[in-house]
């Protein structure tokens, strides 16, 4: 066993490196990642949620399944009307893993089409595993290929998979996310920066498979990017309890994406705007949208959570209860195309 998602709904294309790698605690993990070690050789420690933050976790679950339900249905459409029955969902390990599984479940409930899904790992700065795309391109053609996330950032691994993308002709870049408030993806659910509740826990809501792992001492040449088994954490695996919860809101989607005027400031302007704001030097410490502040409060060392709002409990009310029991600042802050922005502290002397 190498995870909790049931074979028919992926094929994981990662190697099992449970055991291999010891976790590292958050602070000693920032401090290495600053100084110059690559965030894909080290795995952290995974954050144990306290009984509020997981009712904080099992409440924006509640509000959010419906929108996500429309999100994955919209994606869906989009996905169909491009490639059809023949298209295969590749999904960015591990927050698109579970997005594809809702993807491959809408399709085979309003589509009547079993697309195949895999997960396969791509690293900001080290690419896409090559193995894994030899591996879907001996059993499917280029065209066929979806890559699936979550949602849009600052557009890091959009970049990234167009990078990667360069070498592999006739397979496309185009991401498909539920959220894309960034206006990056080729398909997308919403352009609203709104709460994909999986984006609120780790390995607990992902299959119990740690973040993907890349270093040369474990992976060899010909094997899969890596990531570890939390079995231990079988008691506390929520995985399927997201999956159902948001499927159960599944409705036939027959529209089409509305015309919508972008905001006067592009994602990228943003977060330049962001980083002369508050001296950042460096634009991977800032972390915009609400998954991504999420990711930042659960296993990085922050510094400030910028939020648009400090009484948006809806949308907002995780982040809220993480920054109170972490001791970090909330500041609200006229963000345009996000509710929320983690900074990542600085640390010195690297």
């Amino acid at each position: 066993m190498f995870g909790t998602y049931k074979p028919q709904d992926v094929e994981i294309l990662l190697k099992d490196i449970t055991g291999l790698v010891e976790p590292l605690p958050t602070a000693e993990r920032e401090k290495r990642i600053q100084s110059g070690v690559h965030y894909s050789e080290m795995l952290p420690v995974e954050y144990e949620p306290s009984p509020a933050y997981l009712a904080a976790y099992h409440d924006g679950l509640a509000r959010y399944a419906p929108m996500t339900a429309r999100a994955v249905a919209a994606v869906s459409r989009q996905i169909w009307r491009d490639k059809g029955p023949e298209a295969v969902l590749v999904s960015l390990a591990r927050a698109g893993t579970s997005i594809g599984v809702l993807l491959k479940r809408y399709i085979a409930r309003f589509y009547h089409a079993d697309v195949k899904h895999y997960t396969i790992s791509i690293i900001r700065g080290k690419g896409i595993d090559r193995n894994a795309m030899a591996y879907l391109l001996a059993r499917h053609r280029p065209e066929q290929l979806q890559f699936v996330d979550g949602w849009t950032g600052k557009g890091a691994i959009q970049r990234e998979l167009s990078r990667a993308m360069e070498e592999y002709p006739g397979v496309s870049a185009g991401l498909a996310v539920l959220s894309d408030p960034a206006r990056l993806a080729e398909k997308w659910g919403t352009h609203d920066d709104f709460l994909i509740a999986s984006s609120c826990l780790n390995s607990t809501v992902s299959g119990l498979l740690s973040r993907t792992f890349y270093r040369k001492d474990i992976i060899g040449d010909h094997d899969f990017h890596g990531a570890a088994f939390y079995e231990g954490l079988l008691d506390q695996d929520l995985t399927y309890q997201f999956i159902d919860a948001v499927a159960a809101h599944f409705q036939p989607e027959d529209g089409e994406e509305g015309e919508e005027t972008p905001p006067a400031l592009s994602a990228l302007e943003e977060v330049e705007g962001l980083c002369q704001a508050f001296s950042i030097a460096d634009r991977n410490l800032v972390k915009p949208s609400i998954g991504e502040a999420t990711r930042v409060l659960l296993r990085r060392m922050p510094w400030k959570m910028l939020v648009h709002s400090m009484e948006d409990e809806e949308h907002l009310g995780h982040i809220y209860q993480l920054a109170k029991e972490k001791g970090v600042p909330l500041v609200e802050y006229p963000l345009v195309n996000y509710r929320a922005c983690g900074l990542i502290q600085q640390l010195a002397d690297n």
